[in-house]
């Protein structure tokens, strides 16, 4: 969802106790657009007004049970906007200063933190590691989808976005792309690998890009839906396997000779989808999971080869940051990626419930897929 600058308040000095209009998860089935409390920052915070976001595919989970959250919880974690106001500890930032949040937002001195593992922070817990712990926007504190936002350890957090960069173009680098490429930096394509990307919502499109940009020369596409996979050839898929007119294990063997691929990335979370990734893997291969799974999997012994194959299965929450975010953007301002394609639509906050009614009902190509 792209909401335009000039939807939201401006006035640059609020007065304690003013309220904003946000996005909240009330039961499942309603995300409803109500007021809240502009958030009061820390010394070490930031608020930000929103000037661009969008709708991930995890809020519909979320919109729909599957993934729990707190009743009341502002949704969203995909946040663009211009500095308000600076916690008192914060350095390096400008009020009226562009920036960037990731959807995960780190504390940047626990011991996940300290060894690499930004996502599953947990700078309060006894052994400083916590499952999904830098995720907090939309999930254990509000998120973006709101005329304010409060950034967390701000300076572990923002990132200036470059004069030469629209918010568009920037949009994506906060959980979409950033997840993307992660399938590929985690699957750990190579120069010359054969890779397959299961499903091409924006997630599985950038999962596609990353995978070209590591290296990869031969990239398969599974998508049915064909605007999808007119992106997926722009962002680097040179062969399209279209799921619904054949079977996808069957055709990715036949492309690849009976070999298999040397890298397989689901990006859906779906059992079929992850059964046939591993299913399309070589011995050796390895298959790195984007999905957000709503159900228990089962691996199917024949293609695990009861545990033998030398397989490698890999789970990832995207890298969050402000070092993530730089990289990121630098890759937009390169030309190597343009990911403006994946917006599709555009509402002002105040339509944010009929764009949710669009994107969970499908009605059309929405702009969003999971986290």
């Amino acid at each position: 969802m792209n909401d335009h600058a000039d939807t939201r308040i401006t006035e640059r000095n609020r007065p304690r106790g003013a309220r904003m209009k946000a996005a909240i998860f009330v039961q499942p089935g309603r995300i409803v657009l109500d007021e809240k409390p502009v958030p009061e920052i820390g010394p070490l915070d930031a608020l930000i007004r929103i000037t661009t976001t969008t709708i991930c595919g995890t809020d519909i989970h979320i919109l729909k049970g599957e993934y729990p959250v707190a009743r009341g919880l502002t949704i969203g974690h995909e946040p663009v906007g211009i500095i308000e106001r600076l916690g008192s500890a914060v350095r390096g930032f400008q009020e009226g200063q562009r920036v960037v949040a990731g959807a995960i937002t780190p504390s940047g001195h626990s011991n996940a933190c300290l060894c690499g593992c930004l996502s599953q922070d947990g700078p309060d817990t006894k052994y400083g590691f916590k499952p999904m712990g830098g995720w907090r926007f939309g999930n254990t504190i509000d998120g973006s989808q709101a005329e304010y936002l409060l950034v967390p350890d701000a300076m572990t957090n923002l990132a200036p976005v470059p004069d030469d960069l629209s918010d568009e173009q920037v949009l994506m680098c906060p959980d979409i792309m950033s997840t993307g490429f992660s399938g590929a930096e985690s699957g750990g394509v190579r120069i010359g690998d054969t890779v397959a990307v299961f499903a091409q919502g924006p997630i599985g499109l950038c999962a596609t890009a990353g995978a070209r940009l590591m290296g990869a020369t031969r990239i398969i596409a599974v998508e049915c839906v064909p605007e999808r996979q007119q992106v997926a050839r722009s962002m680097g898929a040179d062969e399209i396997v279209d799921f619904s007119k054949e079977d996808p294990v069957a055709a990715i063997l036949r492309i690849t000779d009976g070999r298999g691929v040397d890298v397989a990335i689901e990006a859906l979370g779906r059992q079929s989808t992850f059964e046939a990734a591993l299913r399309v893997l070589r011995p050796g291969g390895t298959l790195a999971s984007l999905g957000v799974y709503s159900e228990d999997l089962r691996i199917p012994l024949g293609p695990f080869v009861a545990g033998l194959g030398n397989h490698t299965i890999v789970t990832t929450l995207c890298p969050g940051g402000k070092e993530r975010m730089r990289r990121l953007m630098s890759v937009v301002a390169s030309g190597r990626i343009d990911a403006r394609a994946l917006v599709t639509h555009r509402f002002r906050l105040e339509a944010i419930e009929e764009a949710y009614d669009l994107f969970a009902h499908q009605r059309e190509v929405a702009s969003a897929d999971e986290v």
